[in-house]
């Protein structure tokens, strides 16, 4: 979408007399579908999504298919994201007794940051995840782990009791608390999981387009050189930034998920 949006800007420019800045909108959320079978339609964010599952399952299987002893290529960068994971997110929020949720929180992690870089992958330049479908897909896998493992080791009563009714605090003030801590933990929890990853790359996407779009729009002589030069840094440093926004961001969701079956394991209070 951002090459297109560039065509339409090549062919208008700020000099033009009665040329417009063709400002994109949410019609760079659009696209045209590759093939449809009846009433399904497979789109470009369904192929993005498709290969980022192929990329991630792929180099995990190269990595381990075959482990040795003295870990070497593949092997070794696939332990080193294992033991990120492990350590600095597992770990660190659950403890050793979240090491069997390891392969989850990596597979999240992974899966999230790969179909957040196709942002800036030449030809893919679509972040998936700036469709609200695929991280809502995502959260609804979370929800459903977090909210299975607290019935398990709480129990369902226990496990809704813990949540809203915490205890040393006066009886009057559970009328309040309860139903907000219920709606905490079961509604506002993964919506605000799947919002937060979506607008981050919903915005850092329709950013990098805007000034791409600029950058042509404005290139003209003289002055218009100069303004044209302008966006085209802005643009580089936008990259950049995104780049650190989308490994954040996958860093966020496998942390707040780990922190969410940590809650589920254990009553919090």
């Amino acid at each position: 979408m951002v090459a297109a949006d560039v065509q339409l800007a090549s062919s208008c420019h700020l000099f033009d007399p009665g040329c417009g800045f063709p400002s994109p909108g949410l019609n760079i959320y659009e696209f045209k579908p590759i093939f449809s079978i009846g009433s399904f339609d497979f789109t470009k964010p369904m192929l993005l999504c498709l290969i980022s599952v192929l990329i991630v399952v792929g180099f995990f299987w190269s990595a381990f298919a075959k482990p040795k002893m003295v870990p070497r290529g593949m092997q070794n960068v696939g332990e080193l994201g294992y033991l990120f994971v492990r350590d600095q997110i597992s770990r660190e929020t659950i403890g050793k007794k979240g090491d069997k949720f390891v392969p989850f929180l990596v597979s999240i992690f992974f899966f999230v940051w790969i179909m957040n870089l196709m942002s800036i992958i030449p030809l893919a330049q679509f972040p998936v995840t700036s469709r609200i479908a695929y991280p809502a897909s995502i959260v609804g896998m979370v929800w459903l782990t977090y909210m299975y493992l607290g019935i398990k080791h709480q129990g369902f009563v226990g496990y809704f009791k813990n949540m809203m009714f915490p205890p040393g605090l006066p009886k009057w003030l559970y009328f309040l608390l309860a139903p907000i801590e219920f709606l905490s933990n079961v509604i506002v929890r993964p919506f605000t999981l799947a919002v937060r990853l979506f607008a981050n790359m919903f915005a850092g996407h329709m950013l990098i387009v805007t000034f791409s779009v600029a950058t042509w729009y404005l290139l003209g002589p003289t002055i218009g050189a100069l303004y044209s030069a302008t966006s085209f840094i802005v643009v580089v440093a936008l990259v950049a930034f995104e780049l650190l926004i989308q490994g954040l961001q996958a860093y966020i969701i496998t942390l707040l998920t780990a922190s969410y079956i940590s809650s589920s394991l254990e009553a919090e209070h």
